[in-house]
Order: C-alpha cells, then structure tokens, then sequence
C-alpha cells in the first residue's frame, strides 16, 4: 500500500516515498491526511516505511526512546538494531506473530529503505538487510518504481533525487495504492 525509493548517483544519495494511505478500499490522501509522510529521521538516517500505517508511529516512538539513535550505516548494525526493534514490536508494541508455520522467522511485517550519507540499505520483513549500489524500491507499487527508476539511471540530466522522485511518480501514476505528493530528502554521500 505504498512505494519508496533510494537512490545512489554522482556523490549524492535520495529516498523518496509516496503519501497515500488505504483502507480497504478507501483511500486517505495527503489533502486530507495532515501526517502522511512515510520517511522519518533517525539521527543521520532516513527511514522509508512500507507496511500499516501504523508502523511510523511505532518506529518514530522506539527509536526516540532510546538513548542515543543507532547507527545505521551498516549491514550488521543494521541487522543488530533491527532484531532488538523485533523484539520490542512483540514485547511493547503487540505485533500479532501467529504466521505460517513454513516460515523459517517471524516476520516484522514492514520492510523500510535506510538513506544516510554512507550508504542505502533496505531492511526485508524478516529482518534481512541488504546495501544497494544504485537503487531499490519497496512497497507495493515497487515494481513500477524499479522500471522507472531503471530507465531513468543512465540519463546524465537526472540527478539522484530526480530518479527517486520518478520511481514514485510512477508508481503512483499505475498503481491504485500510491500517491502523490512525493515526499524526499538528498544528502552527500560520505566518503
């Protein structure tokens, strides 16, 4: 019920997301919906959520009770924050986990995109991190977003922002469960 996007190009890293929330079949537009925006900060991150809508609300929560904010600039920080957060959802939070009993893990049933100045990194239901070198896409409108976002990268005019921003401008544009404005941040990646 969303799409966002990261984006690596020329020195400069983007994460973008669409503001549309669902409910069945209703839809809840940022016209009408004054806190739609689907990136948070966490410290010098940037989280992208897929997922319920309640998910932000949780993760802005968790992540402003801890002490300091954790360090997102890795694969295995990430996978360590990312665990504790699990078990945080079930403790503190409620997260129902009577799943499939074929499933190997629980699931946190979000995926989220990270953007910060050493890299882009997405963090799968079952807590599998992965770092993109070029760009990625979650959420339900992703496949649209990638095709555009891959027809997009090699342009010399399109910027790593201007690419994110299309992958969610497309997936607004075919897919019912996304929808504009697009909200993003850019930085500068750190060398």
């Amino acid at each position: 019920m969303t799409t966002v996007t990261v984006v690596r190009k020329d020195g400069r890293i983007a994460i973008a997301a669409d503001t549309l929330t669902k409910w069945g079949g209703g839809k809840e537009s940022a016209d009408y919906v004054a806190n739609h925006e689907k990136i948070i900060r966490v410290g010098d991150s940037y989280v992208a959520i897929t997922g319920s809508a309640t998910f932000k609300l949780i993760l802005a929560d968790y992540f402003s009770s801890l002490d300091e904010p954790p360090e997102l600039d890795s694969v295995g920080s990430i996978f360590s924050v990312w665990n504790a957060l699990h078990g945080a959802l079930k403790e503190h939070y409620y997260l129902q986990t009577g799943e499939d009993k074929e499933e190997d893990l629980e699931s946190s049933r979000m995926d989220v995109l990270i953007a910060n100045p050493r890299g882009i990194f997405g963090v799968a239901a079952h807590r599998t991190v992965q770092e993109f070198s070029k760009f990625y896409a979650y959420g339900s409108g992703s496949p649209y977003a990638l095709g555009a976002m891959y027809a997009a990268y090699r342009a010399p005019a399109l910027d790593a922002e201007a690419i994110a921003r299309l992958g969610v401008m497309a997936a607004a544009e075919f897919h019912d469960e996304s929808g504009l404005p697009v909200q993003s941040f850019v930085m500068d990646v750190e060398d």
